[in-house]
């Protein structure tokens, strides 16, 4: 049983728009744990201070979302495989006295895909849209899951090119003019940029190429149904929202805090659903 009275928090500029507390005090309540989460704006600033300091504000961890998550990288003392190979942080924990931080984005990202869709893992070639941070954990995710052929492309080759390297011998770099043959030879198809988040604009890409039994999916889900994966349903293609890479990257740190592993439940969805103003 948890602790009573455990703090825990999510960070990051701005802040407001965060749907973190709202999952962990779902499950906070759900277990009768006498625990907070809450959200915090630190400036870019304030944060390497903060990082080394939270301990002393009561916190036993928290999560770290944009734009902190590299700088969280660099401010911890010890960090597990997922964070060494993503190079970016988003959770953070005390343990003997050390800070701590990991990356459960990659794990987020393949658990949705669990929930959602069984032996997705047995596709082989995939494409990935976009080569920042989101894009490193999903690869990562993959490659965990035996993924040896994977293409990112970016509208910035020189980023996808470098993006391959860190993952050298399981992906490739390329321009986005390469997209339509790609996708020509590809069964799994994800979305790591903001194409189609509120707010964001872009064209879509034509997914006329991809084959019949092509997987789609997008970590956006701001609006739920993207654009792209408006395409890919009206091709027929199976599809999956990014919704539940949000719900099962906050599993383990919870655990961790909170020292009780939560479940995503459908109770849990509906209640970010509502809050996206998604009714139905």
């Amino acid at each position: 049983m948890a602790e009573g009275g455990r703090k825990a928090f999510v960070c990051g500029h701005p802040i407001a728009h965060s749907r973190s507390p709202l999952i962990h005090n779902h499950w906070l309540r759900t277990f009768g744990i006498d625990g907070s989460y809450t959200g915090l704006d630190i400036a870019p600033a304030d944060f390497a201070r903060f990082a080394s300091d939270f301990p002393s504000q009561g916190f036993v961890g928290g999560n770290v979302t944009i734009p902190h998550k590299e700088t969280a990288f660099a401010s911890v003392s010890r960090r597990d495989e997922a964070a060494e190979l993503i190079g970016a942080v988003n959770t953070l924990w005390l343990e003997d006295g050390v800070t701590h931080g990991g990356n459960t984005d990659a794990y987020g990202f393949a658990a949705n895909l669990d929930e959602q869709l069984l032996g997705w893992e047995k596709s082989r070639r995939a494409v990935v849209l976009g080569a920042g941070g989101a894009a490193r954990a999903v690869i990562f995710a993959l490659q965990q899951r035996g993924f040896r052929n994977i293409r990112i492309v970016n509208r910035t080759v020189e980023r996808a090119m470098e993006l391959s390297h860190r993952f050298r011998g399981v992906a490739t770099g390329h321009p986005w003019k390469a997209l339509p043959d790609l996708l020509g030879e590809a069964d799994f198809l994800v979305n790591t940029t903001s194409l189609g988040m509120h707010g964001e604009s872009g064209e879509v890409p034509d997914l006329g190429r991809l084959p019949d039994q092509a997987v789609v999916t997008d970590i956006v889900y701001v609006p739920l149904q993207t654009p792209l994966l408006a395409a890919a349903a009206g091709r027929g293609l199976k599809t999956i929202d990014g919704l539940g890479m949000l719900l099962h990257q906050a599993v383990p740190g919870f655990e961790r805090w909170f020292g009780v592993r939560p479940q995503v439940s459908p109770e849990l969805r509906t209640l970010i659903l509502s809050d996206i103003g998604v009714t139905s």
